[in-house]
C-alpha cells in the first residue's frame, strides 16, 4: 500500500534525523574495526526509515564503501524465500559478473548460491536439508567477508517484518557470526506491524542480546521539522496555521505530511492514504470494527469506563472485542485504563465511516454519560469534551452552553488557542438558540471581546482584529465609553503588531473617552506611554507613567503597576541606564509572579534579556531566555511573548558569534508565525549574519521584505537605527560608500539618538567605517558626518562594557576595542577591531605588529565563516607580507595599478582613466582586472571600498 503513495511531493531538503545519521555513522565506524555487525532501524510506516538509510548509504558510498541492497516482499505471511539476499546477490552479479563473484568463494561453493540465482548453475540436490541450508549460510557469510576485504561493505535489508522464515534465520546467523572488520548489515522494519504473535518479535529479542547488534528507533518529526519539510516541498515558508494543521493531522509522520500537502490547499486526507490507514482496521473482526467506531466518536483517547458505558458492553465483552485491535496495533493502552488510537488519522478515518444517524447518536451518548459522571474523562477536560460531543450530537442549546463553559476553563488553563474555536462556536450558534445571552450570562459583544482577548493572547492577531471590529460595531461610545476605550486600546495593540499606522491617534482617542484619575485612565495611559517611549518621546511618556503609577497604586492595580514600571524601564534602556533598567524590570517581574500573570512575567523577562545582553552578561541572558521560552509556552503565550524572547535569544547568540545557533533560533521562531513586528526583528538578526558571511542575495531578499531597501518610514527608535545600520553595511558590502554616507546623513538628522549599546553606540562605530570608506571620494560630506557624529557622541552616556567597546571602536582605539571585545566574547567584533588596528599599524610602517594582529584575527573570522572579513584580513596580510625593511607602504599593487585604482575610487570610467594616464582603454581594462584579482573582489565599487579599508591610497 505504501508503494501506491510513491511519487508524491517529496522534500528536497533532508529534514531532521541528524542524531540518527550520526548514530548510524558511529556504528559504521565501529564496524570498520569489527566491533559492530548490524543495526536494526525500527519505526512506523511512513516515518522515513528508507530515506534515512538511503542517505546514510549514499554518504558511505561516496566515501568508497560498497553498498548492496535487498528488500523483503509482502506476498503472504511468510513472504518470498531469501528475497532480500537474492536481490543483493543479483546486484552484485550485475556489477561484477558471475565469474568474479564465483572467484570470491571456495571451490564448488557457487552451486550453493545457485539456489538464489540461476547464474551460478545447477543447485546442489540437498538444498532443502539442514546441511544444505548450513552451507548456503556459510557461503553468504564468506562472500560478505571477502567483499569486505577489498572495500568496506554495507548490506541494506529493508522491511524485515515481511521476511520469510529462511531469511529471518539467515539474518540471525549473519548477525551472530559476522565479526570481520569493514562489513555492516543495516535492516529496517515497521515497529507498528509487530503484533504480539509476529514471527519477527522473537528474532529481534534474540538479536538484542547479541554483542555488536545495535537498535535504532526512528521517532516522528517534531513540529519544527514538519515546518522545514513543508518549506522544502512548497518552496516557501508556509503559514503558521497551515503548519499547525498539517502537523496535527500527520502527527509528524513524513509520508503523511507529503500526502496532506499533495491533496491541495485544504490539506485533507487523500483517498489513497485513506485506504492505507483503514487497511489495518478492515482486517479486524466485525465486532471489533463496530466498537472501534464507537471509540472513534469518543476522541483520540477514551477511558475504559466511558467506552463501556457508551457501548453498553460489559468489561469482558469490551475487552474481548478490543483485543484484536490492540494486537494489531490499531489501538493502544494508555495510562489509567484508557485506549488511544495509534495515530489520529486512524481515528479520523474510522470516525468518517460513521453513518449520519450513528454519528449524532454516539456523540449524544458520550455527552450524556460525561454529564452524569465527569470523572469518566481526565481532570479538567469535562467541559471541553461536553462541548465537543453536544456539538457533534447537533444539540444547539447544550452545545452553546458547554462551549462557553469550556472557553472559560481554557482561559484559566492558559489554553488560549483552544478557547478561540470554542468562542467562535458560541458566536455561530448564537442566533440558533433563544435567550442565548441569559443562558451564559453574557451578551454577544462580551463573547466577541472574550474571543479577541483569547486570539490576541495566543498570537493570532488577524482573528483578534476581526473580533475587535465586530465588538466595536455593536457599541455606542457615548453610552459605553470605557468599554469602547478598552477595545480601541486592544485594536491599537494589534495595529502595532501588524505595523499599521494610527496607533498613537487611537490611544489618544481612547484616553479622551475615559475620566481622568480613574483606573480606566491608567489602563489607557499604559499602552500610550509605551508607544511614546518606543518613539523616543521619553519626556511625555515619563510624565504619563508617573500619573499612571500613582493611580495604579492608589486603586491596587498590580498588573497596571507592573506594565507601567516596564514602560519606565524602557526609557532607562534607551538612555543606556542598564542597571536601573534591570532593577525596575525585576520589580515588575515580582508583581507578575505574585499575581501569576503570564503576560507580565514573560514581558519582563524578555526586556531583561535585552538589558543583560547590552551589559555583556550573556550567560545570564541565555539562561533567562531558556526559562522565558518555557514559561511562555506554559502560559499559552508562545506566539506572543515567547517569540519575542526567542528573538532576544537570537540576538545574544549572534553577538557571541554562535551564528548557526542564532539562525536555528530565528527559523524556529519564524515557523511559529510571529506578528509582523517580531518577524521583522527576527529577519534583521538573520540579515546581520548574512551580511557578515557575504550572503548578499539572501540579504537583499530580507531587506526587501522588511522594507529597508525602500527606506520605509519607521516610527520606533530601534527600528530606525537597526534599519539604517543594515542599509549602511549593505552599501559598504557592495562597494557603495557614497550611498552609505547618504544613509548616515539621514539617520543623524534625527533630533535624538539612543545611548543604548546596540543602537546609538553601535551606529557611531559603523559611521566611522562609512566615513573612512567615503572620505577619499567625498571628503567634505564625510567630514560633515564626522562632525555630526562627534556631536551625538558627546551627548550619549557611556555605561557598561558593551558601550565602552563600541566607544573605543568609534574613537579609533582599535587595540583597546579588540581587547574589550575579547573580554565580552564577541569574536566578530574582535576580529574586525584587530583588522582595523592592523591597518593603522601597517600605515605607521610596523609590519610585524600588523602581522601579529592579523594572525590573531584570521582564525576568529574563519571560525565564523565570515567570508568578507576573511578576505579583508587576507588581502591586508598579503600587503603586509610585501613590506621590506625601511619601506613605508606595501607593494600589493604596482605604482601604475595604484594610479588606476585612485581614479577608479573617484568613479572614473575606463575611457576617462585612459585619457588621464595617456594609455589605451584596453590597457586600463587589463589593469582593472588585475586590481580586482589582487584585492579579491568582483566589482569596481568593491575595489574602491577595499582600497579605503586597506589604506592603499594613503599618502
Amino acid at each position: 500500500m505504501l508503494d501506491d503513495m510513491r511519487g508524491r511531493s517529496v522534500s528536497p531538503v533532508f529534514v531532521g534525523r541528524q542524531e540518527e545519521l550520526k548514530a548510524l555513522s558511529e556504528s559504521f565506524d565501529e564496524a570498520l574495526k569489527g566491533a559492530v555487525t548490524a543495526v536494526l532501524v525500527g519505526g512506523e510506516a511512513g516515518v522515513g526509515k528508507t530515506r534515512l538509510v538511503q542517505r546514510f548509504a549514499e554518504h558511505c558510498a561516496a566515501g568508497g564503501a560498497h553498498v548492496l541492497y535487498g528488500g523483503c516482499v509482502e506476498l503472504s505471511t511468510e513472504g518470498l524465500a531469501y528475497a532480500p539476499f537474492t536481490a543483493a546477490l543479483r546486484q552484485l552479479v550485475r556489477e561484477r559478473g558471475p565469474d568474479t563473484v564465483t572467484g570470491l568463494l571456495p571451490d564448488g561453493a557457487a552451486r550453493d548460491l545457485a539456489r538464489l540465482l540461476p547464474e551460478f548453475g545447477e543447485p546442489n540436490g540437498d538444498g532443502e536439508t539442514d546441511a544444505g541450508r548450513a552451507r548456503l549460510f556459510e557461503q553468504f557469510l564468506t562472500l560478505l567477508e571477502r567483499l569486505a576485504a577489498g572495500a568496506p561493505t554495507i548490506l541494506v535489508i529493508e522491511d524485515i517484518h515481511w521476511a520469510d522464515r529462511s531469511s529471518r534465520d539467515l539474518i540471525a546467523f549473519l548477525s551472530r557470526n559476522l565479526h570481520t572488520p569493514q562489513v555492516l548489515i543495516v535492516m529496517t522494519y515497521r515497529s507498528d506491524d509487530l503484533h504480539r504473535q509476529h514471527p519477527l518479535r522473537p528474532v529481534l529479542a534474540e538479536l538484542g542480546r547479541v554483542n555488536g547488534v545495535h537498535r535504532l528507533d526512528l521517532p516522528r518529526l517534531s513540529r519544527d521539522e514538519v515546518a522545514q519539510q513543508m518549506t522544502g516541498i512548497l518552496g516557501e515558508v508556509p503559514q503558521y496555521a497551515k503548519v499547525q494543521k498539517v502537523y496535527e493531522s500527520s502527527e509528524g509522520i513524513p509520508l503523511f505530511v507529503e500526502a496532506l500537502l499533495d491533496s491541495g490547499e485544504d490539506c485533507t486526507v487523500p483517498d489513497s492514504m485513506q485506504d492505507l490507514i483503514l487497511s489495518a482496521v478492515e482486517r479486524l473482526p466485525e465486532e471489533t470494527q463496530r466498537v472501534l467506531r464507537v471509540a472513534a466518536a469518543g476522541g483520540t483517547r477514551v477511558s475504559h469506563a466511558l467506552l463501556a458505558a457508551v457501548s453498553g458492553l460489559s468489561d469482558i465483552e469490551l475487552e474481548t472485542a478490543l483485543r484484536p485491535a490492540i494486537a494489531g496495533n490499531v489501538l493502544q493502552i494508555a495510562d489509567s485504563r484508557a485506549y488511544v488510537f495509534r495515530h489520529s488519522l486512524i481515528r479520523e478515518a474510522v470516525h468518517d465511516e460513521l453513518l449520519p444517524g450513528e454519528h449524532q447518536r454516539l456523540h449524544a451518548r458520550y455527552a450524556e454519560e460525561i454529564s452524569k459522571d465527569r470523572r469518566l474523562v481526565p481532570p479538567g477536560r469535562a467541559a471541553v469534551e461536553l462541548a465537543h460531543h453536544w456539538y457533534g450530537a447537533r444539540d444547539d442549546h447544550w452545545a452553546l452552553i458547554s462551549a462557553w463553559e469550556a472557553a472559560q476553563k481554557s482561559f484559566k488553563a492558559y489554553a488560549y488557542t483552544e478557547a478561540v474555536p470554542l468562542l467562535e462556536r458560541v458566536l455561530m450558534l448564537w442566533d440558533r438558540v433563544p435567550d442565548a445571552a441569559e443562558l451564559i450570562d453574557a451578551d454577544h459583544t462580551a463573547v466577541l471581546e472574550r474571543a479577541s482577548e483569547a486570539a490576541n493572547a495566543g498570537g493570532d492577531v488577524d482573528a483578534a482584529l476581526k473580533f475587535v471590529k465586530g465588538a466595536l460595531s455593536g457599541l455606542d461610545e457615548a453610552v459605553e465609553s470605557a468599554r469602547v476605550a478598552q477595545l480601541i486600546v486592544r485594536r491599537a495593540g494589534i495595529k502595532n503588531s501588524k505595523g499599521h499606522p494610527g496607533v498613537i491617534d487611537d490611544l489618544r482617542h481612547a484616553l479622551r473617552l475615559v475620566p481622568e484619575n480613574s483606573p480606566d485612565w491608567a489602563e489607557v495611559v499604559t499602552p500610550l506611554s509605551r508607544q511614546l517611549m518606543l518613539r523616543g518621546e521619553i519626556t511625555e511618556a515619563s510624565e504619563l507613567i508617573a500619573d499612571g503609577l500613582r493611580l495604579a497604586r492608589e486603586y491596587g492595580e498590580a498588573g497596571l503597576e507592573a506594565d507601567l514600571l516596564m514602560n519606565l524601564a524602557l526609557g532607562h534602556s534607551l538612555n543606556g541606564e542598564l542597571e536601573t533598567t534591570i532593577m525596575i524590570n525585576e520589580q515588575a517581574l515580582e508583581l507578575g509572579r505574585a499575581a501569576n500573570a503570564g503576560r507580565i512575567i514573560t514581558r519582563a523577562m524578555g526586556n531583561n534579556i535585552d538589558a543583560l545582553t547590552d551589559m555583556g552578561r550573556h550567560d545570564e541572558a541565555l539562561r533567562m531566555a531558556q526559562d522565558g521560552w518555557r514559561l511562555a509556552k506554559q502560559y499559552g503565550r508562545l506566539r506572543g511573548s515567547g517569540l519575542f524572547i526567542l528573538n532576544n535569544r537570537a540576538e545574544v547568540l549572534e553577538s557571541l558569534g554562535r551564528w548557526d545557533e542564532a539562525i536555528e533560533t530565528v527559523e524556529t521562531a519564524l515557523g511559529h508565525g510571529p506578528v509582523l513586528r517580531t518577524r521583522y526583528a527576527l529577519l534583521r538578526v538573520r540579515a546581520d549574519i548574512a551580511l557578515a558571511r557575504g550572503e548578499l542575495q539572501l540579504t537583499e531578499g530580507i531587506l526587501s521584505e522588511v522594507g529597508i531597501l525602500k527606506e520605509r518610514q519607521e516610527e520606533f527608535v530601534q527600528d530606525i537605527t537597526h534599519n539604517a545600520h543594515l542599509l549602511m553595511r549593505r552599501h559598504l558590502a557592495k562597494g557603495e560608500p557614497g550611498a552609505a554616507l547618504g544613509v548616515a546623513e539621514r539617520v543623524l538628522s534625527r533630533p535624538r539618538q539612543s545611548s543604548k549599546a546596540m543602537l546609538g553606540w553601535r551606529l557611531l562605530a559603523l559611521l566611522r567605517e562609512v566615513c573612512d570608506a567615503a572620505g577619499t571620494a567625498e571628503p567634505e560630506r564625510a567630514a560633515a558626518v564626522r562632525r555630526q557624529a562627534a556631536e551625538v557622541a558627546a551627548e550619549l552616556s557611556v555605561i557598561g562594557p558593551v558601550v565602552e567597546a563600541y566607544r573605543l571602536s568609534y574613537a579609533g582605539e582599535f587595540d583597546a576595542a579588540a581587547a574589550a571585545w575579547e573580554r565580552l566574547q564577541r569574536p566578530h567584533n574582535q576580529a574586525k577591531a584587530l583588522l582595523l588596528a592592523a591597518s593603522e599599524t601597517a600605515r605607521r610602517g610596523d609590519r610585524e605588529g600588523a602581522a601579529t594582529r592579523l594572525k590573531a584575527a584570521l582564525p576568529l573570522a574563519e571560525a565564523l565563516r565570515a567570508t568578507p572579513l576573511v578576505a579583508e584580513i587576507e588581502a591586508l596580510s598579503r600587503r603586509v607580507g610585501g613590506l621590506t625593511q625601511g619601506q613605508d607602504q606595501s607593494e600589493l599593487l604596482t605604482p601604475r595599478e595604484l594610479e588606476v585604482l585612485r581614479l577608479v575610487t573617484q568613479g572614473r570610467t575606463n575611457r576617462d582613466i585612459a585619457a588621464e594616464l595617456f594609455i589605451s582603454a584596453k590597457t586600463v581594462s587589463v589593469h582593472v582586472s588585475n586590481i580586482l584579482a589582487k584585492l579579491g573582489v568582483t566589482t569596481r565599487g568593491e575595489a574602491a571600498a577595499a582600497a579605503h579599508r586597506l589604506s592603499l591610497l594613503s599618502p
